[in-house]
């Protein structure tokens, strides 16, 4: 059976992410900043017949914190086959490039890229363990700087600038940390879950927790061919009809 590690796991997308990698075999660690939220959210999954799903304190921002967590994973599994980087803040809306202080960046910049680095390079040992590593660090169309030169672009009335470039900064090391794994049987990927109903956009959105959980976990299953060091965005960029995944 596999393993994976989904952070900011305990609701949301992150939540609906470890339910469907539960109902597709993997043995799955909710990630949670706060435990006893963790352990709601994995005996919710119980109730509804997710067997294989276990609540790790993990604050991303904790070196500590991710120490205790890989340690508790090696005890257990001593493996781990799929690694979901999806903990996220926003930093609070709205980010003005002329106004924001940098403390603000520091706070995002903390989870959204350095608790990333943290949790990944933690999980290498046990990621390299696993026969076909994958590693989804959860994006957005956001951080696109394509779609953001377009300073006519509709979907942009409010720049939101703390969080657009943590994303982006998270991509790039996305692409960077694909291209040192090249040679290996690793698959890293930023996936944009789209628009979703959550409490993160105030239950705005175009997407389901459902929907936007389906958009990442495709890329935990992804074969020897698939792609590494990309970024998907299936509202922008929809993938072809034919495209394996």
């Amino acid at each position: 059976m596999k393993t994976a590690l989904v952070t900011g796991a305990n609701k949301g997308i992150g939540l609906e992410v470890a339910k469907q990698l539960s109902q597709n075999g993997f043995i799955v660690y909710i990630g949670s900043r706060n435990l006893s939220s963790g352990q709601i959210a994995a005996e919710k999954l119980r109730a509804e017949g997710f067997e294989n799903v276990r609540a790790v304190q993990l604050d991303v921002t904790d070196r500590q914190s991710i120490s205790a967590a890989k340690d508790l994973i090696a005890a257990e599994t001593g493996i781990l086959d799929v690694l979901v980087n999806n903990a996220g803040i926003s930093g609070g809306f709205q980010q003005s490039a002329l106004s924001t202080d940098s403390d603000v960046f520091k706070t995002v910049y903390e989870t959204n890229v350095f608790g990333v680095v943290n949790v990944t390079q933690a999980m290498m040992d046990l990621l390299r363990k696993s026969e076909a590593p994958r590693i989804v660090n959860v994006s957005t169309s956001m951080a696109s700087l394509n779609l953001a030169s377009d300073l006519s672009n509709a979907n942009y009335p409010t720049r939101y600038v703390a969080y657009q470039s943590s994303k982006a900064a998270l991509n790039m090391y996305t692409i960077n940390l694909a291209y040192e794994l090249r040679d290996t049987a690793f698959k890293v990927n930023a996936v944009c879950p789209g628009w979703t109903k959550t409490d993160f956009t105030g239950h705005q959105g175009t997407s389901t927790a459902e929907e936007a959980a389906q958009r990442i976990i495709k890329f935990a299953f992804i074969d020897e061919q698939g792609p590494t060091g990309q970024f998907f965005s299936e509202e922008y960029f929809p993938a072809p009809a034919n495209c394996p995944w």
